[in-house]
């Protein structure tokens, strides 16, 4: 896995990220560090890229299992330490997963085999944070 992140000067700090797969994802400090706010921080990025790790986990395991999911959203909320480096102390996400005759057992399961075998980001946070997660399932 490749990325490349040029900085863009006549931005302020301004990023921009090629990933390997061709696709671009920009980068913006807060305002008070000289960005511009007009894009995400680059810990948003992780944590948010997160996220994205866990749901495909979660959506996949249940498709393997033959169920029929329909959504699968995932709310992160996050501490992180006071003093430099600011790493994440605290994450928690909560997942809605619709579907239908979808039963809560196979979505906890689902959650909890992301969280501890398949989400490489989570498990590589976890070193660092302390990991939660809750999940309601909804009927379509």
């Amino acid at each position: 896995m490749e990325c490349t992140i040029n900085w863009l000067a006549a931005s302020g700090m301004g990023f921009v990220a090629e990933t390997g797969s061709g696709h671009v994802l920009m980068m913006d400090g807060a305002p008070d560090g000289g960005g511009r706010d007009l894009a995400p921080r680059p810990m948003e990025t992780v944590l948010a890229g997160t996220g994205g790790c866990t749901a495909y986990d979660v959506v996949l395991i249940l498709k393997r299992g033959r169920h029929d999911v329909r959504g699968c959203q995932v709310k992160l909320t996050s501490e992180r330490a006071s003093v430099d480096p600011k790493v994440f102390t605290k994450i928690h996400m909560h997942f809605t997963v619709t579907g239908k005759d979808l039963p809560d057992a196979a979505v906890q399961r689902a959650v909890q085999m992301s969280h501890e075998k398949y989400c490489s980001a989570s498990i590589m946070l976890a070193k660092t944070a302390e990991i939660t997660t809750s999940h309601e399932v909804i009927q379509a």
